[in-house]
């Protein structure tokens, strides 16, 4: 792994997609880490939160499309890459830097065999001086992504030999390419179509 940004601050940040200084959010990161004052408590307590109680829109089978921390809060859904927002955003309200990470994938769902992107996060743990990563996306009766700070459990395995693969970096915003496709689109199943691509 390696980070987009040498300037830890910039995984802190608050701007129109990672909202976190937007109250409701801030408040839900408050309320879900309590009194916990252990820094991998609180990442895998925000983590399964946002893995187990916001539903993945395709999954729930639900068309809205959300992308902001907030927004995904508030309607309690969103694909991977809205998913991965609030959980920077619910990180990064309690103090811990937190990133945006990308796979490449033919898989979820196959698109005429097409290659496209899938988004989690990663995550400093200041108490182990490491980052690592996890993946919010939700888990179904063939997903079973895990929190753990020494063996990577992601959502989707990889198959090298069909070109999927792992960006190394740990980007401190998403990329204008992910965002530009949330917001095209008002229903899911025209978003589904149209997903973004490797960049």
């Amino acid at each position: 792994m390696k980070l987009e940004s040498n300037d830890i601050a910039n995984y802190l940040v608050s701007d129109s997609i990672v909202d976190w200084k937007a109250p409701e959010v801030r408040q839900k990161a408050l309320d879900l880490t309590g009194s916990v004052t252990d820094d991998i408590e609180r990442v895998r307590t925000l983590y399964e939160w946002v893995r187990d109680a916001i539903t993945h829109s395709s999954d729930a089978g639900l068309d809205i499309v959300t992308c902001t921390a907030s927004e995904v809060l508030r309607h309690g859904t969103g694909i991977c890459f809205a998913k991965s927002h609030l959980l920077a955003a619910l990180l990064r309200a309690v103090d811990i830097p937190a990133g945006l990470c990308y796979q490449v994938l033919r898989i979820d769902p196959p698109l005429n065999n097409e290659l496209i992107l899938h988004g989690f996060n990663g995550v400093y743990l200041a108490s182990l001086n490491k980052w690592i990563r996890v993946d919010a996306r939700g888990n179904t009766g063939s997903i079973d992504a895990r929190f753990s700070t020494e063996e990577e459990q992601l959502a989707f395995a990889m198959d090298p030999s069909a070109g999927e693969f792992i960006y190394e970096t740990i980007y401190s915003a998403p990329p204008k390419c992910v965002i530009d496709k949330l917001n095209k689109y008002d229903a899911r199943k025209e978003l589904w179509q149209d997903l973004p691509k490797p960049f």
